[in-house]
């Protein structure tokens, strides 16, 4: 931990700069709170109203302090907090804390107002955690520095640390924490994240020994580059990094000339960026809790292969149901534990998987513990769900019978028990087994444990490397596409095959430059003021000879002038058609927050009705990019469909990773399309292109 991180996460003396007596106002709060829960450092409160305030003597002004502290928290009017900034500044104070509201988070004239404030913070050398922002809590040290209604009951220690860019959410969060028995080892709010990032907090704490699990959420993010950094240390650490992130639909996206700027949405792009680096994305905060209540009872699984024992067959439909939507296999046990699963369930059960092991176990509770470690010795069972209900007449039983398959057994299970006793859960939690009520939540929990397990496998099989070469480069608002013929030129080097292309000036040059190429041929309109040529009917396909070539480069030209009059005309493009291939598209987006982003799916003209893609951001590996491939809902098509041959997915992968080194080392790139790519075995090629440059 740096400095800075240590002076305000594990600080040996505070001020509060505005401090009260009355444990009843905001001000208030955070000196009780640190006095309440034993916090050891030295204490010091600046209000000239007051001598002293609860046993700590109470300076007149930051300039009366005896000497300098570790951290300030700052909790007066925002008329005020420059003027004690810059007297904090002075006095040394490394950093400070700002409760304080009235800044970027309330319009324009607030933006103001915290751009002057960081630069006094800059000029002093003082950093800024907030403003408008409800302080922290570290419950190792007992630094109980925070406002938040989480702190009225005092804080328990746990390996979990939770940091929010909201206020008032986090403390909900917290509290639900608490309430399921999850201890917060951290709790951090950045409030507008003007100086210190919620990142930067997690990523001061990634390798504190007392953490096992990481959580957050997230509004948004200006760093993508240091997101990324964190996400690379956590998976290192193998600290399961979970996030709930808002904005999942925005209510536009921005206007865009290509498919991949147009679909590459931004909460798309923050999703493929969270799956390419092993951040597990919760829905909402009753997701986030739920998962991190698993990783911190089970074991990461070592596949995806789901085995389900229940005493309900609807139970069991329901979990494989959601298992298969989130790609869960739920493969049948081997014939040798079905034959052993068929000497202690009844003949009305099921062997198969879902395992209906019946409520038979009610007579016979040594039915249940025996069915569950037959199971659990599967050669092919990587991770388990137990389904059961009520049981409120024999819960003392059913603890000590998942006690012993939690001794006997190394692979990771979850009890879903609907109506449990509370007894009976915190004593399976005590234990560390999680105890989930509700059915496709469990599913949802063991889905985040292979996706992490899975991340675990894909991250650690490549060495880590840096963001070489990453921008986040802004573009000037001006843009302009590049003519086909000279994006060809641009894509020289790139590592990107293109089907042989050729500009003609009118008809009868088309009809010479086909009959040199060969038929069949494709003709296209070329003009920079047409970036959809189809949708004009700028595209004759399938040209067999040389009169059709000259029929519809004629028949083009005349409609085009027709439709858009205005615009520009090149001449007439003339390639060779491509017959045969399964179509895709290959696309880079110069993303504000993360740079340049790869999209690569299902392409051709169905492009925005399948929306099948895969987002990653550039540099990509080749274990990344394969990762983009398995990802595809269409990955079938690569394996050869109707007449097609399988296609070189080493090639492809190359590709894509040479194309991301591309975008890298091009920042001028603000949207490149290649769409389709055409693949066919070996032969993977575009057919069509468009460039976008600032």
């Amino acid at each position: 931990m740096s400095d800075v991180f240590r002076f305000m996460l594990c600080p040996s003396s505070i001020v509060i700069v505005g401090a009260s007596p009355d444990i009843s106002k905001l001000n208030g709060r955070t000196l009780h709170f640190l006095q309440r829960d034993g916090y050891k450092g030295k204490l010091y409160a600046i209000n000239p109203k007051y001598k002293d305030i609860a046993g700590i003597k109470c300076f007149p002004d930051i300039q009366s302090l005896p000497e300098t502290v570790d951290l300030a928290i700052i909790v007066i009017s925002h008329k005020f907090v420059a003027k004690a900034v810059l007297e904090l500044g002075k006095k040394g104070v490394p950093i400070a804390v700002l409760y304080s509201s009235g800044y970027s988070e309330v319009g324009e004239e607030g933006v103001e107002r915290e751009k002057a404030l960081l630069k006094i913070a800059k000029k002093y050398n003082i950093r800024i955690c907030g403003p408008n922002n409800l302080g922290f809590v570290n419950a190792f040290e007992n630094v109980t520095a925070t406002f938040s209604q989480y702190a009225d009951q005092p804080p328990v220690a746990g390996p979990v640390a939770f940091a929010s860019h909201s206020g008032a959410f986090g403390t909900g969060i917290s509290a639900l924490a608490r309430k399921q028995g999850i201890g917060l080892g951290y709790f951090i709010n950045t409030g507008n994240d003007s100086d210190i990032t919620l990142i930067d907090t997690l990523e001061a704490i990634v390798d504190d020994p007392r953490i096992s699990v990481i959580c957050a959420y997230i509004e948004g993010l200006d760093d993508g580059a240091g997101f990324i950094r964190f996400a690379q240390k956590a998976i290192r650490a193998e600290k399961p990094f979970i996030v709930t992130k808002v904005g999942r639909k925005p209510s536009g996206i921005r206007a865009a000339a290509s498919h991949t700027g147009a679909l590459a949405g931004e909460d798309r792009v923050f999703s493929g960026v969270f799956r390419q680096y092993g951040v597990i994305r919760a829905r909402n905060e009753e997701h986030m809790l739920d998962l991190v209540s698993a990783f911190i009872c089970c074991k990461i699984p070592t596949g995806n292969n789901l085995g389900i024992i229940t005493m309900s067959g609807g139970a069991g439909a329901l979990m494989a149901d959601r298992a298969e939507e989130l790609g869960l296999e739920i493969s049948n046990p081997t014939q040798y534990t079905r034959d052993k699963l068929a000497e202690v369930i009844p003949s009305f059960g099921s062997t198969a998987n879902p395992i209906d092991i019946t409520a038979q176990f009610l007579a016979e509770p040594k039915l249940f513990i025996e069915a569950i470690q037959i199971t659990l010795r599967d050669p092919g069972i990587d991770c388990c769900i137990i389904w059961l209900q009520l049981m409120h007449q024999r819960a003392d039983l059913i603890v000590n019978i998942f006690k012993q398959v939690k001794k006997n057994s190394g692979k990771p299970f979850i009890v879903c028990w609907l109506d449990a006793p509370e007894k009976s859960i915190n004593e399976l939690r005590n234990t560390g087994i999680y105890v989930i009520g509700a059915t496709e939540r469990a599913v949802d929990v063991i889905a985040g444990l292979v996706e992490y397990g899975q991340s675990l496998v894909r991250l650690k099989s490549e060495p880590q490397r840096g963001l070489f070469g990453f921008s986040r480069r802004t573009t000037s608002g001006v843009s302009k596409s590049i003519s086909s013929m000279d994006s060809v030129s641009f894509l020289e080097g790139s590592g990107v095959s293109l089907v042989p292309t050729y500009l003609a000036r009118n008809a009868n040059d088309a009809k010479k430059i086909a009959n040199e190429l060969g038929y069949p041929v494709v003709i296209k309109i070329e003009s920079p003021d047409i970036t959809h040529k189809s949708e004009i009917g700028g595209v004759h396909l399938g040209l067999l000879n040389e009169d059709s070539v000259y029929d519809s480069a004629t028949e083009i030209l005349t409609s085009v002038k027709q439709l858009v009059p205005n615009a520009k005309i090149d001449g007439i493009l003339v390639q060779k058609m491509i017959v045969d291939g399964i179509e895709f598209v290959l696309g880079i987006r110069r993303d504000p927050i993360f740079g340049p982003i790869v999209m690569f799916g299902l392409g051709g003209v169905f492009i925005e009705v399948f929306e099948y893609f895969s987002f990653a951001a550039a540099p990509i590996t080749v274990v990344q990019a394969a990762f983009m491939l398995d990802s595809l809902k269409s990955k079938v098509l690569l394996k050869g469909v109707r007449g097609n041959l399988p296609v070189n997915e080493q090639y492809l992968k190359k590709m894509i990773c040479n194309l991301s080194a591309f975008a890298v080392s091009n920042p001028e790139i603000v949207e490149l399309d290649l769409n389709p790519l055409v693949a066919n075995g070996d032969k993977i090629v575009a057919v069509d292109w468009l460039i976008i440059v600032d």
